[in-house]
């Protein structure tokens, strides 16, 4: 916020960082969510452009080829800038959530249609993991395959889901950065409040039923696999929004945050349950409007 140079020179530094890191990313990203939310799209392009300039260069001085700039620039970047220009424009954190599933849709569609067998692609990817494994005795060859397999039917869902996580994820901190300098607490009530659209748990439903019935409709586990993160999100909110409303100590959402890291990937699965679920009987109101009448 101090000015474009420092924007440009952090943006530029972390991303160049996130070939050795790649989490680090993250703090790139949050940088141009961050410029694109206080000062407009103009300037969030500007910042784009002129750390992709200083990327290039900073790679090439490394490595010796500016190449990986275009990523940061078109991968890292451009759909967090898009993604803050709508959060500007809308005030609204639940349709930014949304529009950041399309771009994880544009991703599975991109797959789908330069890979002509998505599946057999992944299992090439897959197959050294797995050697590996079975060659150290961890696994049995017969089951690896077996496993394999089955995990390269849902990779690219998973690889699309991934990617647009990691968006809204450089959001959620840019959002927080912007937060704490101009509204102390901001962040955190809009994140409680997060809730998909009721029409967006339709379609998830019908999904999961043909990715349970129709065993070769890979669109669908796809399309599934897609909307998964929307409501593992809208789950969080409800965490958050349960706590905030029952004042619970800060221990308790650390040891929550502990569960989800343990339990993989049964915890996320049961608060993305929940986020589903609340998306048709509205369980913060409910709960809220309990406290009252028991406070009452």
């Amino acid at each position: 916020m101090r000015g474009r140079s420092q924007a440009t020179l952090v943006a530029a530094v972390f991303a160049v960082l996130s070939l050795i890191a790649p989490l680090v990313g993250l703090l790139s990203s949050a940088v141009i969510a961050l410029v694109t939310l206080r000062k407009g799209a103009q300037e969030g392009l500007i910042v784009d452009a002129f750390a992709g300039f200083a990327s290039g260069l900073l790679v090439f001085a490394a490595l010796g080829s500016p190449q990986p700039a275009v990523g940061f620039v078109l991968i890292l970047w451009l759909p967090v800038w898009v993604l803050g220009l709508v959060l500007r424009q809308t005030r609204s954190l639940s349709l930014t959530v949304e529009v950041a599933a399309l771009f994880g849709l544009l991703v599975a569609a991109g797959i789908r249609l330069l890979i002509g067998d998505p599946v057999a692609h992944w299992m090439e990817l897959l197959e050294p993991v797995r050697l590996s494994l079975v060659k150290s005795s961890v696994i049995d060859a017969v089951v690896s395959e077996r496993l394999a397999a089955q995990a390269a039917r849902w990779m690219t869902g998973a690889f699309a889901a991934t990617f647009y996580s990691q968006l809204l994820l450089a959001l959620f901190i840019g959002r927080w950065w912007q937060a704490l300098l101009y509204n102390p607490g901001g962040f955190g009530a809009e994140f409680r409040a997060l809730r998909m659209h009721p029409g967006v748990a339709y379609p998830a439903l019908g999904l999961a039923v043909a990715a349970l019935l129709l065993d070769g409709a890979m669109w669908a586990t796809d399309l599934l696999l897609l909307s998964a993160p929307l409501f593992f999100l809208q789950g969080m909110a409800i965490v958050h929004g349960l706590a905030h409303t029952y004042s619970t100590h800060r221990g308790w959402l650390v040891g929550f945050y502990g569960l989800l890291l343990l339990a993989m990937p049964y915890a996320e699965m049961l608060v993305a349950g929940f986020g589903f679920l609340d998306s048709w009987v509205d369980l913060r109101t409910r709960l809220a409007g309990r406290k009252t009448r028991k406070n009452g």
